[in-house]
């Protein structure tokens, strides 16, 4: 049933033309049949080789109506900024023993947020958070004094990027049933945050191929013209 449901999904748009935004939207909106909400993704393909400093691509992109999901956070911070993290919501507070149960492999959250002064337990961590693209950066705002402000962007719709060995950068920006315009916003936030991460040693196109997909369905390729230009 997939399969023809996969197979209905390509044929109902010409897969070699590139388009606008709003258009690519619509058409994996309409194409979003699970039985699930699925999660609309942007893949984009940078014309960047991320082995060398200059042109390495990462950040973060506060999206606009939130990508439709919880997400839970692990703060690791001490007295009181402890205190504050419980009360902006943070699902899991600690320090050592925060550091412990990571070890361990209990880690039910997504997203982990530190303290300066707590860096040095962190580090420890490295092998553990850095595969998951969890360990705390100063360059996206995981690593604060201002942990109120960090939960609420990470619950709120905030979206860690990072470019991957083969040039390529992805992220979920919302859900299918978002309404179209809010998806559209999404999208172009996300879009207008890469540009921004634009690394100087960057030379020529910079987005080589955008394409806008959902979980279940197919890729359709979005004009990346609009966008480098």
């Amino acid at each position: 049933m997939a399969g023809k449901r996969y197979k209905a999904a390509t044929a109902s748009y010409d897969k070699t033309v590139d388009h606008s935004v709003s258009d690519a939207v619509k058409i994996v909106k309409d194409n979003a049949s699970a039985k699930f909400d699925e999660t609309v993704e942007v893949a984009i393909n940078l014309g960047v080789d991320p082995r060398h400093a200059d042109q390495m691509v990462r950040g973060v992109c506060n999206l606009p109506n939130g990508t439709g999901r919880s997400v839970r956070v692990a703060v690791f911070a001490k007295d009181a900024k402890a205190d504050e993290a419980r009360a902006a919501g943070a699902d899991v507070v600690g320090a050592e023993d925060l550091m412990e149960q990571i070890q361990k492999g209990d880690m039910p959250f997504e997203r982990v947020i530190a303290t300066p002064d707590m860096m040095p337990l962190v580090g420890r961590l490295g092998k553990v958070l850095g595969p998951k693209g969890m360990m705390p950066n100063p360059k996206v705002g995981t690593v604060t004094m201002d942990v109120t402000k960090a939960i609420g962007d990470a619950k709120g719709g905030a979206v860690e990027f990072r470019v991957e060995k083969a040039g390529i950068v992805h992220a979920g920006v919302g859900k299918a049933s978002f309404a179209q315009d809010k998806l559209e916003e999404n999208v172009n936030a996300f879009l207008t945050a890469i540009q921004k991460a634009r690394p100087s040693g960057a030379k020529g196109t910079f987005m080589k191929r955008i394409t806008l997909s959902s979980t279940m369905g197919p890729g359709v390729k979005i004009d990346s013209s609009d966008v480098n230009a």
